[in-house]
C-alpha cells in the first residue's frame, strides 16, 4: 500500500499532479484545489490511496489527512466511487461535508458534478454520526467564523467552488488584521486579491 508521497512536482493537470519521488513518477488525481497549488518543480507531500482494480492501479492524493479519511468514508456510500468521492472533495471542504451530513442536508452534494440526488441522499444517510464538524471554541473565533462564511457565499456567487472559496476566505481571516476580520468587505477584498494572483506555471482556476 502507498499511503503518501513527498516529491518534487513533475507536472500539473485540472485533476492530477505527477510527483518524482527515488527517480520514479507517480501520476496521483487529487482535488482541485490541491492542483491549484502544485508548482511545477517544487516539493508536494500528499497522503495517499491506492485503489486496485483488475485493469488499474490508481492513486488518489490529499494534502489533509482528514481529507483522506472522509474520501475513504465517501467510498463506503453506496453508489460512491472514487472519481465522484474526489469530485465532492474538489467541491466541499471537510467541515462543509460535515456540517452537510449534520444538518442532513443533501444540497451540497447535488451541485457536484456526477453526485445525482439519489446518490446525494445516500451521503447524508450513510455517513450520518462517523464525520463531525469541528467545533468554534470562542464566540471571538465564532464571531470570524461567520464573516468567512459570507466572504465563502459571495466567492461561491463569483464562480468558485464552495471548497476553493472557504479555502481562501479562511486564508484570508488568518493573514488579517483584528480589524479586518470583523469587516466581510475587507475580507473580500483580501481573498480576491490573493485569488488574482496565479501561482506559478498556472493561471487562476475556478472550480
Amino acid at each position: 500500500m502507498i499511503s503518501s508521497l513527498r516529491g518534487t512536482v513533475l507536472h500539473t493537470a485540472s485533476d492530477h499532479v505527477v510527483i518524482e519521488t527515488g527517480g520514479v513518477g507517480f501520476s496521483v488525481f487529487v482535488p482541485a484545489d490541491v492542483a491549484h497549488i502544485a508548482i511545477t518543480g517544487e516539493q508536494l507531500q500528499l497522503h495517499t490511496s491506492l485503489i486496485v482494480r483488475e485493469d488499474a492501479l490508481t492513486l488518489y492524493g490529499f494534502v489533509d489527512r482528514d481529507e483522506l479519511e472522509i474520501f475513504g468514508q465517501l467510498l463506503s456510500v453506496t453508489g460512491v466511487g472514487p472519481k465522484s468521492a474526489l469530485g465532492v472533495l474538489s467541491h466541499l471542504t471537510v467541515d462543509q461535508i460535515a456540517e452537510a451530513v449534520t444538518s442532513e442536508d443533501d444540497a451540497p452534494f447535488r451541485r457536484v458534478s456526477g453526485i445525482g440526488p439519489k446518490t446525494a441522499k445516500l451521503i447524508v444517510v450513510q455517513l450520518a454520526g462517523k464525520v463531525q464538524p469541528r467545533v468554534v471554541s470562542t464566540p471571538a473565533a465564532a464571531a470570524v467564523s461567520g464573516v468567512a462564511e459570507q466572504v465563502t457565499a459571495a466567492l461561491v456567487g463569483l464562480g468558485w467552488s464552495e471548497k476553493i472559496a472557504a479555502d481562501a476566505a479562511g486564508q484570508a481571516a488568518e493573514d488579517a488584521t483584528d480589524a479586518e476580520r470583523e469587516s466581510v468587505q475587507a475580507l473580500l477584498r483580501r481573498a480576491l486579491a490573493a485569488m488574482s494572483q496565479p501561482t506559478a506555471g498556472q493561471g487562476a482556476k475556478r472550480g
